[in-house]
């Protein structure tokens, strides 16, 4: 692929650092963006995701799906002269399925009412 096909990408992560620019093929999706963003992932940040569905990608103020194409994702900035496009990085942990245990004791035990009446 010729090099003027390639789009050059750099990812703003939480803290205003940057990872890239790398040149990215138009064909190529969110999420292998995702992907080198996770294996490049600087390892003095406190917050880190552990799978590339903790990643969220912004551009344009939309957050992308990870089956679109680069392609798909800079229509906005067609316009523009050559230049790196600077995709915001969001780490936001999958929700975990498992709840804690004392929650569960208190959700099943059934209620029981601890009023009572005297009538004299």
């Amino acid at each position: 692929m010729p090099e003027e096909d390639l789009v050059e990408l750099k990812f703003r992560l939480f803290d205003g650092s940057d990872v890239g620019p790398f040149h990215y093929s138009p064909t190529a999706t969110v999420a292998m963006l995702k992907e080198r963003i996770l294996s490049e992932w600087p390892k003095d940040k406190k917050i880190v995701p552990r799978t590339v569905n903790d990643i969220k990608l912004i551009n344009a103020g939309k957050i992308l799906e990870n089956g679109k194409t680069v392609a798909q994702c800079k229509a906005p900035f067609d316009d523009l002269p050559k230049s790196v496009i600077t995709m915001h990085v969001v780490v936001q942990p999958s929700p975990t399925k498992a709840r804690p245990e004392k929650k569960i004791e208190e959700e099943e035990a059934p209620q029981r009412s601890f009023c009572s009446c005297t009538i004299m």
